[in-house]
């Protein structure tokens, strides 16, 4: 019986650990690193075991605007069509990462749309520690190869904050 109880408990327990949403899942406000201020919402979200992330809203850029400036397509690509005929809004530029433990994710791509640059990409969820990071941050780098990159340090946000950036 104990046995019995023992077992249900640990397969309770992982089932659960499995439901639950990565940390890095969710809203976030991206920061430009040199300007502080806030470029764009973002939904980043699993799909089939692969972690994406969608821009929700952008500060500077209105709704509906074609990302004209990617290229016609990028390797692996997770939507068929042209991607400099996508809209910027609710494409999803951050695509295929693995996780490579709870909160750390890499072996994606990301593409700036103002751009059509394309980066590996790597995400780590930093949980405050009131030294370093002063609140929960994404940290979202972008790297041409080498380890050699750039790193943003995202915001955690929420639906209704991170989707109403634009303002006319």
């Amino acid at each position: 019986m104990k046995k019995t109880l023992l077992l249900l408990t640990i397969l309770s327990i992982t089932v659960f650990s499995f439901a639950q949403n990565d940390p890095a899942e969710g809203y976030w406000l991206s920061i430009d690193e040199k300007t502080n201020k806030i470029t764009a919402g973002w939904h980043i979200y699993q799909e089939s075991g692969k972690l994406f992330g969608k821009i929700i809203s952008m500060s500077e850029f209105p709704p509906g605007l074609n990302a004209e400036r990617c290229k016609d397509s990028y390797p692996n690509f997770p939507i068929a069509g042209k991607a400099n005929q996508m809209p910027v809004i609710g494409t999803p530029w951050i695509y295929n990462l693995s996780m490579q433990k709870p909160g750390e994710w890499s072996g994606g791509r990301i593409i700036n749309p103002e751009d059509g640059k394309d980066y590996h990409c790597k995400i780590i969820y930093r949980t405050a520690d009131g030294r370093k990071y002063k609140t929960d941050v994404l940290e979202m780098r972008g790297e041409i190869g080498l380890g050699i990159g750039r790193s943003q340090f995202w915001q955690r946000s929420n639906l209704e904050t991170a989707g109403s950036l634009w303002k006319n």
